[in-house]
């Protein structure tokens, strides 16, 4: 553990990563708020998004040591600490995704993925012009936004509460903490 008054920097998100970030928040963003919905470019966007999310799944098992499933998923048995140590005003410093936002990724990732299978659903002859599959596809679509809003404001938040700015690593790929206001593990 560094001394109280020092800062780490510790190297976490690796190209890879950020970039399927970003990328994943622009095809997002540009599908939702920019192209019309069944417009060929919609769903090439929403194609590659989905892509995106079968990449970073098999980047999850191969990748980089913080990129790994196994480095953050969020076991029952992490979640309870995690709540454990909030609950008791601690902020443990977490070098990847805390369990918290793991859950977060993992149901932003299956959300795309879902959107990406009803939207090529409503594509084929069995299930073209289903009311049901459209407005599940729309609700689907209206989760993914709020939760990606509700994934920044924690970010912005917690990056606050922890002293650690979470938007710059996903930028520089370098986790740092301010002041060593954190348990480092």
């Amino acid at each position: 553990m560094p001394p109280p008054d020092s800062d780490l920097a510790l190297r976490v998100w690796d190209p890879f990563v950020r970039v399927f970030h970003w990328s994943l928040l622009s095809c997002v963003l540009v599908n939702f708020f920019v192209v019309d919905d069944g417009e060929t470019l919609h769903q090439l966007v929403g194609y590659t998004a989905s892509a995106l999310v079968v990449a970073r799944l098999v980047w999850g098992f191969v990748g980089s040591a913080h990129a790994r499933f196994a480095d953050f998923f969020p076991t029952p048995a992490r979640l309870r600490a995690h709540l454990a140590a909030i609950r008791a005003g601690r902020h443990d410093f977490q070098p990847g995704h805390n369990p918290l936002g793991a859950l977060m990724m993992l149901a932003l990732m299956t959300l795309v993925l879902a959107l990406g299978l009803t939207g090529f659903l409503q594509t084929t002859d069995l299930f073209w012009g289903e009311e049901w599959l459209e407005e599940l596809h729309a609700g689907l679509a209206t989760t993914l936004i709020a939760l990606a809003g509700i994934h920044a404001a924690a970010a912005i938040v917690i990056g606050r509460l922890e002293r650690v700015n979470l938007v710059g690593a996903m930028i520089t790929g370098i986790k740092r903490t301010r002041n060593g206001r954190v348990d480092a593990r």
